[in-house]
């Protein structure tokens, strides 16, 4: 698109509002929400909706791409890197946090050979120019794990790493405290129950052996390089007493409501899978994010595993639980900007980024006509 432009006869969700009127855009920036300049090409939004792009801080869909079934890895990081950006893009997401395994929870994942590949991707993918969307790096690090630590520090310095989090996956615990979700989530291993108790008992003593000095040792390093830190599956109190004690400000995917309320006492920021919203529960039988969401205590929504779940979900907390739709819009928006230190984009506002999404709701579901960064049109 040219220099400027205005997008006009659209229903602008501010973070304050949704009003209609028109944006204007100027050198990849939003110039005003007054109505645009004189002489710029107008886009005609036909009344739908206009929304700041998302924000996704933590997502797995790159690994799905790298590895598409089951013992299967995509030869070319490269070529599932820019599969993944696309159906991101698709999803209205601008900006991403590939979040990238350190570590395994159970051993023969794959997951340690990908974690090199997918880094060396996403750096020649936005070298070369290759991305649509904007990639930063967020490692996701298994406490549990003997090599996690000497895996963390080989990428503690890159440039791109903008988050960090700390989680637990030992069965029996946190998102797995319910053993009998354990053993669905992994029933194409085919174990028995001796299997099973095995497996059980191995991950508890290797996590008694190496999870808490594997936290200190990550708290530390993030704290020494001023990294944004966030937990995962949150469970009691002393789990979020402890990811207070440890810098922790976003609180991953808690799985009770008594961690959630907790955290929102605490100040830190509750962050939620969208596809729990759109699904209408946890797939590991944990708390409903609807739930929360209409006790006050969500802030922020992630797509996990599924991208196109992160606009639906928005729009569903309005619909179902009647949250205004900017406040709705927030927490895939405005709120993970303010958590994640991203001042230059998030909301249709003046100086920030113009990033923006054309969204028409067609029977309750969200439909995405138009997608722009810095004013360029993706989509």
């Amino acid at each position: 698109m040219s220099d400027s432009a205005v997008f006009s006869n659209a229903r602008l969700v501010t973070r304050n509002e949704v009003r209609k009127g028109s944006l204007c855009v100027r050198d990849g920036l939003i110039q005003d929400l007054s109505g645009g300049a004189s002489g710029s090409p107008a886009i005609d939004l036909e009344g739908d909706y206009l929304l700041p792009g998302l924000i996704e801080m933590h997502t797995d869909n790159l690994e799905k791409h790298l590895i598409p079934r089951p013992g299967v890895q995509w030869p070319s990081a490269l070529s599932a890197l820019i599969a993944h950006d696309v159906q991101t893009v698709g999803a209205g997401i601008t900006t991403v946090y590939d979040s990238v395994f350190v570590g395994e929870y159970m051993r023969g994942s794959g997951r340690r050979e990908l974690l090199k590949r997918s880094i060396e991707a996403i750096h020649q993918g936005r070298e070369q120019g290759f991305l649509r969307a904007e990639h930063f790096l967020h490692l996701r690090c298994e406490l549990a794990d003997e090599s996690m630590l000497q895996m963390f520090e080989d990428h503690a310095d890159d440039p791109l790493l903008k988050l960090v989090s700390i989680m637990d996956h030992t069965p029996g615990q946190r998102q797995w405290s319910d053993l009998s979700k354990w053993r669905l989530y992994h029933k194409d291993k085919k174990w028995t129950d001796e299997d099973a108790a095995r497996i059980v008992a191995e991950r508890t003593e290797i996590q008694q052996r190496f999870a808490e000095p594997n936290r200190q040792a990550v708290v530390a390093l993030t704290k020494e390089r001023n990294i944004p830190l966030a937990s995962h599956d949150d469970t009691t109190l002393e789990h979020v007493v402890e990811s207070m004690a440890s810098g922790v400000s976003i609180c991953e995917f808690p799985t009770t409501e008594e961690a959630a309320r907790a955290i929102k006492e605490r100040g830190l920021t509750v962050a939620m899978g969208a596809p729990n919203v759109v699904r209408g529960g946890s797939h590991s039988g944990n708390v409903s994010a609807l739930d929360l969401a209409a006790e006050g205590l969500l802030d922020a929504l992630s797509s996990d595993y599924a991208p196109k779940s992160l606009i639906h979900a928005a729009f569903l907390l309005h619909q179902k639980i009647g949250l205004p739709l900017h406040d709705a819009v927030a927490t895939v928006s405005a709120n993970l900007a303010d958590v994640l230190g991203l001042d230059d984009r998030g909301e249709l506002a003046a100086g920030k980024c113009a990033d923006v999404l054309q969204v028409r709701v067609f029977q309750e579901v969200p439909v995405i006509r138009g997608v722009w960064r810095r004013g360029r049109r993706l989509i």
